[in-house]
Formats: C-alpha cells, structure tokens, sequence
C-alpha cells in the first residue's frame, strides 16, 4: 500500500504514459529486472527490486551488480521519480494508458513459454525499444529450435524443500514437455504446487527427479528429505532456480540443460 500510495503521490497512477522513451526506469521484483537488463540501455536503468543480485533467484545477478538495488522501495521510489515503474503489482491497468505507451508496467509470473513472449514484447515497447524485443525472441526460437531430440521420455518430478513438487500449468511443467517428459503432478491430479509426502513420491516411483541444483547440500530438514536412502536411485536433473523462478532469457538455458541431462543419463536397466 505504501507504493501504491507513493506512486499516486508522483501521479504515475491515471497519468499520460509518455511521449518518447522512458529515462529513467525502475523495476520492483526479480522478474521485472531480467526482462529490462536485457532489453533496455544501461543509462535507462535507475534501479532494479532488492533481489536483483541473488544469483539464487535471478539468472542475471552479475549483470544486476552495475544498477541500484532497492532497499526500501516504498520510500526510494518516491525519491527516484521514475517515468515508468516495471513489475508494479497492481499489474499496468491502473495507468490508464494505451498498451505501448505505459508509465506503470506489471508482469505476471510466466507460466509456458508463450507467456514468456508475450513479456519480452511488452517490455521491449515498454522500454522503447521493441526491435530488441523482437531480436531476443527470434534468437530463443532459434536456440530452440537446435535442441536435439529427447532420447528417452518419462515420468518426472520437479522435487523442492520440503516435499513440494511443482504441477501443471507452471514454467516448470513447460520446461518438462518441451523435454519430452511427463509431469508426475499431472498423473496425481495435483495443483500447480502441492506438498507430497515421501511416502507417495515413493510410491510413485518416476523416473526422473528434478531439483535444484546444490540440493544435495543438507542444510536442514526441508533439503534432507531431498536426499532420503529411498530417492537415491532416481536419476536426477538438476537445474538453478533462477533459471525457472522467472522465464525470460534464462528460458532456453533451462530447457537445453533439461534436454542435455536426460540424453546423457544412462540407460536404466
């Protein structure tokens, strides 16, 4: 509420979008930062959300350590005085501007990689520079495109901390079909995130496990249940989080890496 009442307060909310490229952006969650790091001009970025250096959460935290990080958003915002808020979390319809024009811009958390287009186009127009826009999503298709063919399917699960495995209509369960695989959480009828106990994952029995990578790692009981005797002959996928919290670029990284480890697994007996 504070922001909101900050972003009245600077007539960002209703105001008219502007009438040429934005100077001076700020970005308010992890998402949002990936998209305007690598569509936007450096001198464009006055700051990026307060996550934005955490390599655990964003796949562009080294690029993020140039920019401003937000510590107290509510109050820097105010003092900043952005032309264009990015990732606000009252999504862009309180801006009361044509779409190609705004002066607030949400996200939404991307779902499949349709959703992650649909990001990449607004953003660029959003930003001013929709050629880039355009260019990063030929570029992903092309990358895609090149992946080689899955040479064995199955059954898998996204496995996290905890027991939580992730379901259908997520980033996640995307990234699993376009690898040839099929989601465990689909099969149990479960929602996009359900905590599973041991007991039904072992019974289960997929064929693959997908987890973070550096869950091997026991910190406390969340990651030793990940590590349990009964999961240790499952083969494993392992890819970063921040690969898969958000889409954007780091897409193409996840789904070639998926694709990588299932050909280079041995087959099972």
């Amino acid at each position: 509420m504070k922001l909101l009442a900050a972003a009245a307060a600077l007539g960002l909310i209703g105001a008219a979008p502007p009438a040429e490229k934005p100077r001076r952006i700020v970005s308010l969650n992890v998402c949002a930062d990936q998209y305007l790091l690598a569509l936007a001009d450096p001198g464009q970025i006055v700051a990026l959300s307060r996550n934005a250096r955490n390599a655990e959460l964003s796949a562009a935290a080294a690029k993020a350590r140039s920019f401003r990080s937000l510590r107290r958003p509510s109050e820097e915002v105010m003092a900043l005085r952005p032309d264009l808020l990015l990732g606000f979390p009252l999504g862009d319809s309180v801006a009361g501007a044509p779409p190609g024009r705004w002066n607030v811009l949400g996200l939404e958390t991307a779902d499949s990689y349709g959703s992650v287009i649909d990001q990449i186009r607004r953003t660029a127009r959003a930003v001013g520079h929709p050629e880039r826009g355009e260019a990063l999503i030929a570029r992903m298709n092309r990358d895609l495109a090149a992946l080689p063919r899955p040479r064995r399917g199955g059954v898998a699960a996204y496995y996290q901390r905890r027991g939580y495995m992730t379901g259908t209509g997520t980033l996640v369960d995307d990234l699993m079909r376009r690898a040839g695989l099929t989601n465990l959480a689909a099969k149990l009828g479960k929602p996009a995130l359900a905590q599973i106990p041991l007991e039904q994952m072992i019974a289960a029995r997929p064929d693959w496990l997908i987890v973070e990578s550096g869950s091997e790692r026991v910190v406390d009981q969340g990651t030793e249940m990940l590590n349990h005797p009964v999961l240790k002959d499952i083969p494993r996928i392992r890819v970063p989080q921040a690969w898969t919290v958000c889409g954007g670029p780091a897409y193409v990284l996840a789904a070639r890496s998926i694709v990588a480890q299932v050909n280079a697994a041995p087959d099972r007996p």
